[in-house]
C-alpha cells in the first residue's frame, strides 16, 4: 500500500513582516521584561541579532494580522529596539500548541550545538558570552561538552535535561559502557551527575578508560554494588507501567488542550465568555498556556520541540 505523501509544515521561504501585524497569544507584561530570560534574549539579539525567525500562521486575518505561534519575547525585544519588521516562517497549521505548549528548556546538547554554530560563523567567545549573559568559561565549557562522548550517546541525550557534570562521568567510561549507562539513565529519566557517578562506580574495570589504583568510591563494597544492581532492576520493572500510563495521559491532555484552544480562538465564543464568564475565559487561557516554559527562550532561538 503506497504511503501518503508527507506535507510540509512550513512555507519554504522566510518573509519579512511588520511586528505590528503579529498577534501574540499572550502579551509580554512589564513583569516578563524584568525576568532574567527576557534580559538574556534582549542581550543576545542586541549582540548577534535574530538567529531564528518567528513562526506565524500563514493565513492572515481579514485585517491583515498574523497569529504569532512562536516568538512573543523576541517580538517584544525587537519592538523595544524600535525595529519595525522581523523575519518570519509561515506555518501551514495554526495549532499554537504544536509550538508553544510542550516546550522543554534548551538541553545542554542543544546549547552546545548552538554555541558551536555561532563560533563557526565567526562570533567570538567574548561576544557570545556577552550575548548569553554568562562568563567566557561557560561558553568554553559548553563548546567542549561532547569531547570524548560517543555519537550514539549524543543522539540519545540531544533533547534530554542532562546535568552537564554528567558528561564528565560518562567521559570516564569506554564508548560501549557510555551507551549502556546512557540507556539506563534514559529508562529511568534520571540524568543527574550523582547517578552517572554511581554507574561509573558500578562499572567493571575493563569498562573504564583509566581504572583508578585506589578504590573507585570510598565506602562502596561489592555487596553495595550487587544491591544497586538489584535496585536498578526493580526500578526498571516498576517504571514500565508508569511510562505507559504517562503516554496515555499526555495524549488525553493534548486532545483536551487542543479543543480548549480552538474554543477560545473562536471570536464569538471568546466574546461571549468575556462578557458573561470572564473568570472561565481566564481559566481556559491558563489551561492552554499551562505547559509553556519561556525559559527555552534563554538563547533567543526556538527549541526543536517548540519555543517562545
Amino acid at each position: 500500500m503506497p504511503k501518503a505523501p508527507v506535507v510540509a509544515a512550513f512555507e519554504p521561504e522566510v518573509v519579512l513582516l511588520s511586528l505590528n501585524a503579529l498577534l501574540p497569544l499572550r502579551e509580554v507584561t512589564p513583569v516578563n521584561k524584568r525576568t532574567r530570560t527576557y534580559k538574556r534574549i534582549a542581550q543576545s539579539i542586541a549582540e548577534i541579532g535574530i538567529v531564528e525567525p518567528l513562526v506565524v500562521y500563514a493565513k492572515p486575518e481579514k485585517d491583515g494580522k498574523y497569529l504569532l505561534l512562536d516568538g512573543r519575547l523576541r517580538r517584544a525585544v525587537l519592538l523595544d529596539l524600535n525595529q519595525a519588521e522581523a523575519p518570519c516562517i509561515l506555518a501551514r497549521d495554526d495549532e499554537a500548541f504544536t509550538y508553544n505548549k510542550r516546550v522543554n528548556p534548551v538541553a545542554p546538547v542543544q546549547e552546545h550545538l548552538m554555541i558551536m554554530r555561532a563560533l563557526e560563523r565567526g562570533i567570538s567567545e567574548e561576544k557570545l558570552a556577552r550575548a548569553l549573559n554568562v562568563n567566557i568559561q561557560h561558553v568554553r565549557r559548553r563548546a567542549t561538552l561532547l569531547n570524548g562522548i560517543c555519537p550514539e550517546v549524543v543522539e540519545l541525550l540531544k533533547d534530554k535535561p542532562v546535568n552537564p557534570v554528567t558528561f564528565d562521568a560518562l567521559r570516564k567510561m569506554k564508548l560501549e559502557r557510555q551507551l549502556e549507562a546512557c540507556s539506563l539513565m534514559a529508562s529511568t529519566s534520571n540524568f543527574s551527575s550523582s547517578y552517572a557517578k554511581a554507574l561509573v562506580a558500578a562499572s567493571k574495570r575493563e569498562d573504564i578508560k583509566t581504572p583508578p589504583r585506589s578504590p573507585r568510591v570510598s565506602g562502596v563494597t561489592a555487596a553495595d554494588l550487587r544491591l544497586m544492581e538489584r535496585e536498578m532492576t526493580r526500578v526498571q520493572r516498576d517504571f514500565k507501567p508508569t511510562e505507559v500510563a504517562y503516554g496515555q495521559d499526555m495524549v488525553a491532555l493534548v486532545i483536551a488542550t487542543d479543543y480548549v484552544a480552538k474554543l477560545i480562538r473562536n471570536a464569538k465564543i471568546a466574546r461571549y465568555l468575556c462578557d458573561n464568564h470572564p473568570e472561565m475565559l481566564n481559566e481556559f487561557r491558563k489551561i492552554v498556556s499551562a505547559t509553556s516554559l519561556d525559559t527555552s527562550e534563554a538563547l533567543g532561538v526556538p527549541n526543536p520541540k517548540g519555543t517562545h
